[in-house]
Formats: C-alpha cells, sequence, structure tokens
C-alpha cells in the first residue's frame, strides 16, 4: 500500500513513520508513507499557499493551484480530504479502504480549503467527529494508523486484529497481567485456571457488559446469537440487582 499525506506541515506528518506498529510495517516494505509539502508546488514568490475569501469572512482559504499542482505528481485509486463535514471514521470505513493500493490524504488548514478542489479532486471525506482542529493532520494520522493495523503481517499477532475493539460493533473485553494480586485486587480466578472454555465465556460477557455500559449505541449494529443475548440480559438483570441493592 502506497500512502500519500499532503501537508503544508509534512515533517509533522512524518512523525508516523517512526511509530511502532507502522515503523515496523514499512520496514517489511508492507506500506510506503510518504509526507509531500505543499508549499513547494506554489507558484506564489513567496511560497504562499492561502488567500483571503472570497465574498469576505474570517480567516485564510488554502488555495487551488498548488493543491491540483502537487495531487498531479502522484498517483492516487482515491483521494481523500480530512474535513469535519465528512463522513465520521470507524472500523467499517477503514476496511472498506483497504481495497486501495494508492492513497491520497489532502489535510487542510487555516479555514479550509478552495471548494474546487473538493468538486474536482476529491473521491471522498473524512472526519473523526464533531469538534473542530486546527488542520487536517491529526486526523490523517489517525487515518494512516488505523488503516496500518489491518494490512496482512502489520501485526505480530494477527489474532490482535480478530479481537480488537469494533471488530463486530463489540468494545474489547477486560483484560490482565501480572502479578496476580496488587495492593489486593486479584486477576479473575477463570483467567488463571487455563480454562479455556471459560476464559472464552469470560471474555465475552465482559466484551458485552463494556459494550453495554459504554457504547449501547453500538449494540443497535451487531447481530447478537441466541447465546450472546441470553448473556446479555443476565448481564442487565445483574446491573439492575447491583442498583437496587446500593
Amino acid at each position: 500500500m502506497n500512502i500519500n499525506i499532503f501537508s503544508i506541515f509534512p515533517d509533522f506528518t512524518k512523525t508516523i513513520n517512526d511509530w511502532s506498529i507502522i515503523k515496523r510495517a514499512i520496514e517489511k516494505d508492507l506500506v510506503n508513507i510518504n509526507s509531500i509539502d505543499i508549499r513547494e508546488f506554489s507558484k506564489d514568490r513567496h511560497s504562499k499557499t492561502d488567500d483571503y475569501s472570497y465574498g469576505g469572512g474570517p480567516g485564510m482559504i488554502m488555495t487551488p493551484q498548488p493543491i491540483f499542482d502537487a495531487l498531479d505528481t502522484v498517483k492516487s485509486d482515491i483521494k481523500i480530504y480530512m474535513s469535519p463535514r465528512g463522513k465520521t471514521l470507524d472500523q467499517n470505513l477503514l476496511r472498506s479502504l483497504m481495497k486501495y493500493e494508492n492513497i491520497s490524504i489532502l489535510c487542510g488548514h487555516y479555514e479550509g480549503i478552495d471548494q474546487r478542489v473538493i468538486d474536482n479532486l476529491i473521491d471522498l471525506e473524512i472526519s473523526l467527529g464533531d469538534y473542530i482542529l486546527s488542520g487536517g493532520e491529526l486526523p490523517a494520522m489517525v487515518l494512516v494508523d488505523g488503516l496500518v493495523r489491518l494490512i496482512p503481517q502489520a501485526l505480530n499477532n494477527e489474532e490482535s486484529i480478530i479481537n480488537e475493539s469494533f471488530d463486530r460493533n463489540l468494545l474489547e473485553y477486560d483484560q490482565y497481567t501480572r502479578p496476580k494480586e496488587y495492593r489486593g485486587l486479584k486477576v479473575p480466578d477463570v483467567l488463571i485456571e487455563g480454562n479455556h472454555k471459560l476464559i472464552k465465556e469470560f471474555r465475552l460477557k465482559s466484551s458485552l457488559k463494556n459494550t453495554l455500559l459504554y457504547r449501547p449505541d453500538l449494540l443497535e449494529k451487531v447481530e447478537l446469537d441466541e447465546k450472546e443475548n441470553a448473556i446479555l440480559r443476565e448481564i442487565i438483570e445483574e446491573l439492575e440487582y447491583s442498583r437496587g441493592g446500593k
């Protein structure tokens, strides 16, 4: 996979190449990530990439010329613009992008970019959520991190992908490590006793409980089988009993 990040702050986005999983994926030649400086394509003698907005208004708008010329230099199967009005990034969207070999990501700045860029170049706008950041660099890096994790062999343990949060729109189960007891706080016995069937059941129940408590909206998106529905009802009854007992 080839990923090109277009930004006026390429030194910032280059730092992603040194992140643990991404760094290993690059070293294995599984992904190639380029940070491209839009300023280098400006025909303005001061290398400006922004100008005042037609019709007035606060702030500056990124001009089309440097962006058009920059994107013309690479092969792109899909061109993405990180935008607060875009489609919200989730795991399903990440998976859908894995079919593309050459991905270009445009990072806006200032008050945004000239609409002609969006209308004529951009295939998909993506947002991280309903809030405003100073630019598209951080969202682009989040997108890249999510994509690289899905590349086969990028993770040392391929089961990590299978068990990750949101794989089925369920949050991940609670996890523990050594020591068995710390400050009187013990690891659940079921995880220590080695019965894999019971461990699997414990983790399923923990996953369902976490989803119910922290992201109940996700339960509307997942199809639970008969056993999972029974466990969920059991969790609800336990929570109601607990609350009633207080």
